[in-house]
């Protein structure tokens, strides 16, 4: 099954080069860094990209860990359309990737004149956001536990 957004491409008010464009990116080639404004969402057609966060450990050291990888009919870069705040990761593209890239302001507009088109939309992007939330929440209790372990904390509580 295709995302809604691809019916959005087809659409004769929506238009290619204005309200979104078509985008190739190489092995290793990033879309955008952390900290770039976020003014664009992302709808992959073909490949796989990576999430990477920028990680501070201890006297100003960074590490880069790939939090998850992409593929294609999955959207990135959603949180442009809600919050206009800077990219909180990086993504790369892992293999050669073919991208939709979305205004996010002319994405919402959109979805705003055509609340039919908006409602499937806006559903797929919060049912992706709800899957990756609570496996950030997994993560997020399994390294909780680990540190207690760690720390003989365990034993206290």
């Amino acid at each position: 099954m295709q995302h809604p957004l691809h019916s959005l491409l087809q659409h004769p008010e929506f238009r290619e080069g204005a309200d979104w464009r078509r985008m190739d990116f190489c092995a290793n080639e990033f879309v955008f860094r952390e900290g770039e404004p976020a003014e664009t969402l992302f709808l992959i057609e073909r490949g796989t990209v990576r999430i990477i966060a920028d990680l501070e450990l201890e006297e100003g050291r960074h590490i880069h860990p790939g939090v998850c990888d992409l593929e294609a009919g999955e959207v990135f870069g959603e949180l442009a359309l809600f919050d206009r705040q800077e990219r909180s990761a990086s993504v790369m593209a892992v293999s050669e990737c073919a991208l939709v890239a979305f205004d996010g302001v002319r994405l919402l507009a959109f979805l705003d004149r055509h609340p039919e088109q908006g409602y499937a939309v806006l559903r797929d992007l919060i049912t992706a956001l709800v899957g990756r939330l609570r496996n950030t929440n997994r993560k997020l209790f399994s390294i909780l536990a680990w540190g207690l372990k760690a720390r003989g904390l365990d034993q206290h509580l």
